[in-house]
């Protein structure tokens, strides 16, 4: 998701995209840890999009 569209969304909503991609990113290390991760490059993007919500949500102050 691209850091202007997550501008427009409100606190609520950035902060349950934040828990969701918290989510993903753990059944990902489990499944790394576990020798089956289809999609090694995932793991980059999810990490991303977690620092890019962190991001904007510190710009407004609105802090997790």
């Amino acid at each position: 998701m691209k850091a202007e569209e997550l501008r427009k969304k409100t606190t609520k909503e950035l902060q349950e995209e934040l828990q969701e991609l918290l989510k993903e990113q753990f059944k990902l290390r489990m499944q790394k840890g576990s020798g089956e991760m289809a999609h090694p490059a995932q793991f980059k993007i999810v990490r991303r999009s977690i620092a890019r919500i962190k991001t904007i949500m510190t710009e407004t102050g609105n802090q997790a």
